[in-house]
């Protein structure tokens, strides 16, 4: 992994996106890879108004990195931000997005269907339905090859619920289903995660209704086949706890990091004044579970970010909107 190219590609799109101030700065958006297109979804913009633009990079077409060429998509029906989305992994150009903040709120769905191919909204009508999806926040999904999205987790709006539930939703039948969870399994929210190989590993994140940090060498495992949990134990270079932190899998089978806020209270709006996480890239090896902080030159280092989106391009690791 050449790991100046993956933070040089990082680096340059967030500064000069910003100086293009196309699109606008913004947070707590969602973002997902579609083809050869990276796709961007609401957040809240930097005077806190929440909105419903669409916006994507073109990966298919050469463009100068230092003033890539953004394309905005049909907006949303509503303003959305704090959700998840994923990409169908079946049809390679659908796209769903589950939970988050909706303004207005659509308590009578599950969440929203975008079909890139047409650029056309529909509503997600699934069997069984976990009505507090309609307004979960602080959630990742991940969807498998078979078409089956995961998402772990969550609170509601207000902080007043956490859970720990995990909840399947199968696209090739569209129905949702809540699974029986241990109540050893902690309530968290914030985290990242990433399938490896039937698996998927839960890093960082806040428990406790928010008052304390997951240890980073404390990685929750969840297997796709057998709906069962683990825990891994890492060790390695120190990496400071974190939340709203984002992680990539690479070809090789690294995860990397970046950024996140270190305090336990801290929200997207509340980072500036959060301390920040050491380091602000970390490396763990999923063979030998080995932290490591590669040395990169901070030469034209973009700043610390959370609750931003980052998205595995090839070996291009594209974290473009903030």
């Amino acid at each position: 992994m050449n790991f100046f190219h993956v933070f040089f590609i990082l680096n340059l799109i967030l500064i000069f996106a910003n100086c293009q101030n196309i699109p606008d700065s913004r947070f707590e958006q969602t973002g997902v890879l579609v083809n050869e297109k990276i796709y961007f979804f609401g957040g809240i913009l930097q005077n806190t108004s929440h909105n419903n633009e669409v916006w994507y990079l073109d990966f298919s077409k050469s463009f100068n990195i230092t003033s890539p060429s953004w394309h905005k998509d049909v907006e949303l029906p509503i303003k959305y931000d704090f959700g998840t989305s994923c990409g169908s992994r079946i049809d390679n150009f659908t796209v769903f997005l589950i939970g988050g903040r909706m303004s207005p709120i659509n308590y009578s769905s599950s969440g929203l269907v975008f079909n890139s191919k047409i650029s056309q909204w529909s509503i997600l009508n699934a069997t069984g339905f976990n009505s507090s999806f309609a307004s979960r926040i602080a959630i990742q999904s991940i969807i498998d090859d078979y078409g089956k999205i995961f998402i772990f987790g969550g609170r509601t709006q207000g902080q007043s619920i956490w859970f720990n539930d995990m909840n399947v939703l199968d696209i090739t039948t569209m129905t949702w289903t809540t699974l029986f969870q241990p109540q050893d399994i902690t309530k968290s929210v914030e985290y990242a995660a990433v399938l490896s190989n039937n698996q998927i590993i839960y890093i960082g994140g806040r428990i406790n209704s928010g008052k304390s940090l997951i240890d980073m060498n404390n990685i929750r495992i969840f297997d796709t086949k057998s709906f069962s949990w683990s825990i891994k134990n890492a060790s390695g270079d120190n990496i400071s706890a974190r939340l709203g932190h984002s992680a990539v899998l690479t070809q090789n089978g690294d995860i990397i990091i970046y950024g996140g806020a270190e305090n336990s209270t801290a929200s997207a709006t509340t980072f500036v004044s959060s301390p920040q996480v050491i380091p602000l890239i970390a490396i763990l090896n999923t063979n030998t579970w080995i932290w490591s902080n590669p040395n990169i030159s901070q030469t034209n280092a973009p700043p610390s970010l959370a609750f931003h989106s980052s998205v595995l391009y090839k070996k291009l690791f594209d974290c473009c909107i903030w």
